[in-house]
């Protein structure tokens, strides 16, 4: 077993015992199971599924970082929802605008399409596992 807690600045998401995790990082989707090599990672968003007893459950998160290490599993995320949680009109004005905004800033400076790119992949993850529920 994993012990895998999820937290945003704003409150304690998850602490449980789960079979397994996967996570989106930077370098791709990681997949841990106990006895994992220690890791830390940056967050990228993405869908985050655990596994507690066959069953699957998942959040959208959205930036952070992951640290493993003695089959403990540290997300430190910067928003992490469940499909319940994501108001689907919200989302889809968020995903508008951020489209928007990353049109605008298509031809500027890398760092700036690079979190336009960011906002936009956190807007569309969150609609798709809203729309998923």
């Amino acid at each position: 077993m994993l012990e895998l807690e999820i937290v945003t600045p704003e409150k304690l998401v998850l602490n449980a015992q789960v079979d397994s995790v996967t996570v989106p990082t930077a370098s791709g989707e990681v997949g841990i199971l106990p006895s994992h090599a220690p890791l830390v990672s940056a967050i990228k968003p993405g869908v985050l599924t655990y596994n507690i007893k066959g069953v699957t459950d998942k959040l959208a998160v959205s930036g952070g970082f992951l640290e493993v290490n003695a089959n403990k599993v540290a997300v430190l995320a910067d928003k992490a929802e469940t499909a319940d949680e994501i108001d689907i009109e919200a989302a889809r004005t968020m995903r508008d605008e951020a489209e928007k905004a990353f049109a605008a800033v298509a031809s500027g400076s890398l760092n700036d399409t690079e979190a336009a790119r960011e906002q936009l992949d956190a807007a569309n993850v969150r609609l798709q596992l809203a729309a998923g529920r």
